[in-house]
């Protein structure tokens, strides 16, 4: 179960054909993310397990699940949107029901991340999950 937020980036990666593209595309949406306040970027919420350096910060608010996040790798802030987009709005208790792997699949983003990468995000799911069962 993805968000609309995810499910229009589905529908604008089934418009570009080659890996290239959707690699721009992604950079992009890590472009236009609002920078990460820097005294955010703290051991707390750093996610070990990413060969770029990556800060995740969960914001609950009401039962909503949301978090804000920043890499120094451009390519890992927009992994870093694209799992906002698929995250972010869901009700607490839905996070966890999320299959991400599946997820981005659908992007075609699994089979063109290097190992190191596809790494990096598990671990990123991994501390999205984690927050979010603490919120529960």
């Amino acid at each position: 179960m993805a968000s609309a937020a995810f499910e229009e980036i589905v529908e604008d990666f089934e418009f570009l054909d080659d890996w290239e593209d959707r690699y721009a595309t992604v950079i992009d949406m890590g472009k236009s993310m609002p920078p990460m306040e820097e005294a955010l970027k703290v051991p707390a919420t750093k996610v070990e397990g990413c060969a770029s350096q990556v800060w995740l910060q969960p914001v609950i608010d009401g039962g909503e699940f949301r978090f804000i996040g920043d890499s120094d790798a451009m390519i890992v802030r927009g992994l870093i949107a694209v799992l906002a987009a698929l995250y972010n709005g869901l009700p607490v208790a839905e996070v966890a029901t999320v299959d991400a792997h599946a997820e981005l699949a659908r992007l075609g983003l699994n089979e063109h991340l290097s190992s190191q990468r596809s790494n990096g995000v598990r671990a990123m799911v991994e501390r999205i999950r984690h927050h979010a069962s603490e919120a529960a």
